[in-house]
């Protein structure tokens, strides 16, 4: 999809951090775009930032776990401005902790927020997509976490991996129709998913305790401090996602330095099948 300019993008979690990064790179290109996330204060604020720009644009409050709230989202952008062509699936929350500490609670908010969030946004615009026929791209935000482990991070992997796995089954379903996917997987980026429990609705707040409530304040704050001067900025990222649409990128990878850690789990892999081959060839089948 080289040419954007007068095209438009529907986000969600796009009232901030990646989500709102990609609405400005999007914008500064030309196209029009449809910023939907749960935060009312948010989306206000947002709304005050694109006014002052002359941004062409609609904010759109929506649970992306409410498959009515996003057919009704989906209903007002084409209301708004017709065709969409560009979707980001990009809303997502964390919880940290070791898997024997998690709570069905925990599992079935993330689950539902980064698992099924994704699937509601592909059901709710590809038919739309296939319908205008005018082609477009469709964007999926897992993680860096969707092709490595990370310790405390289990329950955020699991929906990660499932993203990664969705996105590449995508790809061959929706290239007769002119529609690209791209996965986008970033390692750290300067963005609140950390703070991600202030969205946690009322029906899933039996968690476990999390993780820095676990350890004492001083190691938890040296951590996140270290976490954070590993962050990018989400301007960079937003960047990169136009420049995967454009040039029809599958994997964005924020963070080519994490290559090594992937390469260890190719190798594990690599080795398993060695041993396998030859377990097999021992007994002659």
């Amino acid at each position: 999809m080289r040419e954007v300019a007068g095209k438009t993008a529907f986000i969600t979690g796009g009232a901030s951090g990646i989500g709102l990064a990609m609405a400005r790179s999007f914008s500064a290109a030309g196209m029009k775009v449809v910023i939907a996330d749960i935060e009312q204060a948010a989306l206000d604020a947002v709304d005050s930032e694109f006014e002052a720009s002359n941004a062409e644009f609609l904010t759109v409050r929506v649970d992306v776990t409410d498959r009515a709230d996003m057919e009704a989202a989906a209903d007002a952008a084409e209301t708004r401005f017709g065709n969409m062509h560009v979707v980001c699936n990009n809303a997502g929350v964390v919880v940290g902790g070791r898997i024997d500490d998690m709570t069905y609670d925990d599992w079935d908010w993330v689950t539902s927020v980064n698992v099924g969030g994704v699937i509601n946004g592909v059901q709710t615009f590809v038919g739309r997509l296939k319908a205008h026929g005018e082609g477009g791209h469709i964007v999926n935000t897992a993680s860096m976490a969707g092709h490595i482990v990370v310790p405390g991070l289990g329950v955020y992997t699991t929906t990660k991996f499932a993203v990664v796995g969705l996105s590449e089954s995508m790809v061959p379903d929706l290239l007769p129709h002119n529609i690209g996917v791209s996965v986008l997987c970033p390692g750290v980026v300067d963005t609140n998913i950390f703070n991600a429990e202030r969205n946690r609705p009322g029906k899933f707040q039996g968690g476990a305790p999390a993780w820095e409530d676990s350890v004492p304040e001083e190691e938890s704050e040296a951590i996140m401090e270290q976490v954070r001067s590993n962050a990018i900025d989400p301007a960079l990222v937003g960047d990169m996602v136009l420049h995967a649409i454009r040039e029809d990128e599958f994997y964005i990878f924020t963070h080519p330095d994490i290559e090594m850690m992937a390469d260890l789990r190719k190798n594990e892999m690599a080795d398993a099948f060695a041993r396998w081959r030859a377990y097999r060839q021992d007994r002659g089948i």
